[in-house]
């Protein structure tokens, strides 16, 4: 039976065990939307009808996260198919695999400018804006060569340092017949032998971990995704190392656990960059050593390279000693590593941790004195909501199992500082490209991946503003959600920042021409989309909206207008970021100069 390009593709998709595909239909894709209409009805595969095209590719994002398994996004040609590029963008930037399909140009009007054809410097050359942020892209310029291609985009997007990829359809050849024989050969062949570390370098890794006497363990946004977790508590238990996450990597290791050191960088923990910049050796795992998880690179703030050793371990060999020099380098898979290393550090060799050792003690006491920190934080808020006092309310009566999904500003900067995950693998966040946007729709991936656990999108009101319209597809779709908005009128993250480098602030509080403080009324924007709303304005008020979002059978959506008080407003100060100084502030500009020659990176 002779089928279309579309439906040939669609029919794939299914075969690859594709539940979901996610978009807005357009004049541009729709003879590839009428192919996923044939399989809905046929309940082969279900459409998801998001109300903006990025919000579809951050829905797939969540749902990969949570489950391990990729889902399908298509837009149409020009702006829809360009609205999917911060979604993108975030995925890439994290390694996430998701499959994006858009409308192009007729082939045999290539170049004329139909409409939303972007071609003035080249003909149809939408795709040179998805080649930076995609593991790659194509255009099938025949039906002949879908059946290859889309093989090639599932098996790209999977190996190694996963990653979107964009496959593009000419409006005409969604709609021909593939005249060859069709043959659906998966993508899915027999996994590839796993990436092994070499024995010489498990060797020279396994002796300097045991001869360190701070060895610590840096888990990243690889490691997560590897899902090390019982493999790292092994680790580090018969290692006596200390574990800390970056942003990407939060809740890889349960963070009740005593070696736990938490987080290190600009918008780390002290007990994190004090653990970090202390160690003689450490191991990263599946980590980019980014900025912000390195305090810029200033040495002796976050870490004390090229004093203390690296162990550097990931898939993307790009990543071995890009920032930082390595005494050992491997590329290769970390579970498969730390499985290796495992064999050199058996359970019965394992350092007490007790008062007996002077290590396990450092890291209980510098763990005690940030949770007495943050303690401190909250009490010092005398009458004023803050994000801090929300959020320990929230962890101590969100079942431990849930998953919460965040993404840039205050919010997700004081999850990572304050939020204790226990059961690994339960946050859910927008690492390197820190995108706004992202929590709402990634929620309801998540949700649909996990159904049977609580699923909640902790958000600060201008992330929201951002994604509010997708509080339709929550109602549409009946997905039971808890989306927490917590109001302080402004880009709250920003005005901090200016705040603590520049001294002042502008611009970014929401107010009316006249300077009054504006706010939209967000419970009644939740309600009018058929969402049950509350409104939170009191410490006191917390329990019983937690306590009955965690128990509806239905969409919950809770506002909490928090503090825009500096420096309540937001969490603690720690670590360093270059933020560059304007050369007018001559002191500031003196100081931060300062800063920067003591950054080292290689």
């Amino acid at each position: 039976m002779l089928k279309t390009t579309s439906e040939y593709i669609v029919d794939y998709l299914i075969k690859e065990g594709i539940e979901y595909i996610a978009g807005i239909p357009g004049h541009g894709c729709l003879s590839f939307f009428d192919a996923i209409r044939i399989q809905a009805e046929k309940g082969g595969i279900k459409y998801i009808q998001v109300k903006q095209e990025m919000s579809a590719v951050h829905l797939a994002d969540g749902y990969y996260r949570a489950s391990g398994k990729p889902l399908a996004v298509f837009a149409s040609i020009g702006p829809g198919a360009l609205n999917t590029l911060i979604g993108i963008g975030t995925a890439f930037v994290d390694s996430t695999p998701v499959l994006v399909f858009i409308g192009d140009a007729h082939t045999h009007m290539r170049g004329s400018g139909i409409l939303q054809e972007i071609e003035r410097h080249h003909d149809s050359d939408i795709l040179s804006c998805f080649r930076p942020v995609t593991k790659r892209c194509w255009r099938i310029e025949s039906a002949a060569q879908a059946p290859k291609i889309i093989k090639r985009a599932f098996k790209y997007m999977n190996e190694g340092r996963k990653g979107p990829v964009v496959i593009a359809l000419p409006m005409d050849i969604q709609a021909q017949y593939i005249q060859q024989k069709q043959e659906y050969e998966l993508a899915e062949e027999p996994p590839p032998p796993a990436v092994y570390a070499s024995e010489g370098q498990i060797l020279e890794a396994a002796n300097i971990l045991k001869a360190a006497k701070r060895p610590v363990v840096i888990a990243g946004g690889g490691a997560l995704y590897a899902g090390i977790s019982e493999e790292l508590v092994a680790f580090a238990e018969n290692c006596g190392a200390a574990v800390v996450t970056t942003l990407a990597g939060k809740s890889v290791f349960p963070e009740d656990h005593p070696l736990y050191g938490w987080h290190g960088g600009s918008k780390g923990t002290d007990a994190g960059n004090y653990i970090c910049r202390t160690a003689d050796a450490v191991l990263a795992l599946g980590c980019r050593f980014s900025d912000e998880t390195t305090s810029s690179y200033r040495k002796n703030i976050t870490y004390n390279f090229p004093d203390a050793k690296l162990i550097h371990v990931d898939i993307d060999p790009a990543e071995l000693g890009k920032n930082y020099p390595c005494t050992v380098k491997i590329a290769a898979d970390v579970k498969t590593v730390i499985k290796q290393l495992l064999e050199y550090f058996p359970k019965e060799n394992a350092p007490k941790l007790d008062e007996t050792n002077p290590y396990y003690k450092d890291i209980e006491r510098v763990r005690n004195e940030w949770l007495a920190k943050l303690k401190s934080l909250r009490e010092s808020a005398d009458g004023l909501l803050t994000i801090s006092k929300f959020l320990h309310k929230f962890n101590e009566l969100y079942p431990v199992g849930g998953l919460v999904v965040t993404s840039s500003g205050n919010t997700q900067a004081q999850v990572l500082q304050e939020y204790c995950f226990k059961t690994p693998n339960t946050h859910i966040t927008t690492g390197g490209f820190s995108t706004m946007g992202f929590s709402l729709p990634a929620a309801i991936g998540v949700k649909l991946a996990r159904p049977k656990l609580p699923v909640a999108a902790l958000i600060g009101d201008g992330d929201f503003l951002m994604c509010m319209q997708e509080l339709s597809t929550v109602r549409q779709l009946g997905v039971n959600i808890i989306t927490v908005v917590l109001n302080n009128k402004g880009w709250m993250a920003i005005r901090d920042l200016q705040r603590d480098v520049f001294g002042n602030d502008y611009g970014n509080y929401f107010t009316t021409s006249d300077g009054v403080p504006y706010t939209p009324d967000f419970c009644a924007v939740a309600e009018a989309f058929g969402i049950r709303a509350v409104k939170i304005s009191r410490e006191e008020e917390l329990a019983g909206a937690i306590t009955e979002a965690i128990n509806s059978n239905e969409p919950v959506f809770i506002e909490v207008a928090v503090t825009d008080e500096y420096p309540q407003s937001g969490g603690i100060a720690t670590g360093w970021w270059d933020v560059p100084i304007p050369a007018y502030m001559k002191d500031k500009e003196k100081e931060y100069q300062k800063g920067v020659s003591e950054e080292y990176i290689i």
